[in-house]
């Protein structure tokens, strides 16, 4: 008797088209291909704790000498240069993109709501507008929706009208033609990225920033009432914002807070397109098809 062939699936392909995720099939293609990066293999499990273990001793340092050991602006400069060199086009460009994304979900909430700010406008399409502070204000736009959103009782409007505006991306330039003496993969970049962050960041903004990251949950559970949809609630991850620890694998967290933004975007997206579908349902005659007479 002949034995059937056995299945030998791979797994990336299982996760390139995995019914489950929501987010464009091209940008999941780009999210495999950086996992699937040598840097990504060979370097990121020495690279991970070489990170957490001179940040740890930057910290330490830091309670005894606490001043500003690196302007800003010199952080932002070395990391630009440092992403242009060093870090793989697809990574740079998954980077950019996760700035507009976080961009775009905060302003959904603020539009959603009677929140008393206004529209964040941190959208960079290029490595040059990732300097000028973005990451520190890429963070502290999170601090202010949510300290505005204090008092402000959070309801869910009709579908028709929740105020989807601006939940595109724009083009973005990752300077592929620039030459690159390597091209690291999202993970291991974030793991060299951090220890510039660690020492021209405050303790105090450090901390901040790290913990930014725990109102991942937050921002779910506001954006399943807004939209009342318990399918933003299926991404959390249980994270509490009153815990207060920093002590944590950063590049690690910050991969998976990317994650879960680029899930609720694509939902937003999702659920765009239904509205604007309903509506146009709703502009028609029902019974022809056709636009009704004004």
């Amino acid at each position: 008797m002949t034995e059937a062939p056995r299945s030998d699936p791979s797994m990336w392909a299982a996760v390139a088209v995995d019914p489950a995720v929501p987010i464009d099939r091209a940008v999941v293609r780009k999210i495999v291909d950086d996992q699937r990066r040598m840097s990504r293999r060979w370097l990121y499990p020495l690279a991970r704790p070489f990170s957490r273990v001179v940040v740890a001793l930057v910290s330490a340092v830091k309670r005894v000498l606490p001043f500003r050991w690196m302007p800003l602006t010199t952080m932002d400069r070395l990391c630009i240069w440092y992403l242009r060199r060093f870090v793989s086009p697809d990574a740079v460009e998954l980077l950019i993109r996760h700035f507009v994304i976080e961009t775009n979900l905060v302003n959904f909430v603020l539009r959603n709501s009677d929140a008393a700010i206004p529209p964040v406008t941190l959208r960079p399409v290029s490595l040059a507008e990732l300097g000028d502070h973005a990451v520190v204000e890429h963070d502290v736009n999170v601090y202010d929706v949510l300290i505005a959103l204090d008092g402000v009782p959070l309801t869910a409007p009709p579908a028709s009208e929740l105020d989807f505006a601006e939940l595109d991306i724009p083009p973005i330039d990752a300077e592929r033609r620039r030459a690159r003496l390597l091209r690291l993969d999202i993970q291991t970049a974030l793991c060299f990225m951090n220890i510039p962050f660690s020492m021209a960041l405050t303790m105090e903004e450090y901390r901040r920033a790290v913990h930014s990251m725990r109102f991942d949950d937050s921002f779910l559970e506001i954006l399943a009432v807004l939209c009342d949809d318990d399918t933003f609630r299926h991404w959390k991850t249980g994270e509490l914002s009153l815990w207060m620890d920093s002590n944590v694998d950063v590049p690690r967290m910050v991969y998976r807070h990317a994650l879960i933004c680029e899930y609720a975007h694509a939902h937003l997206v999702k659920l765009a397109a239904a509205a604007a579908a309903a509506a146009a349902a709703a502009a028609s005659d029902p019974a022809s098809g056709r636009p009704q007479a004004g």
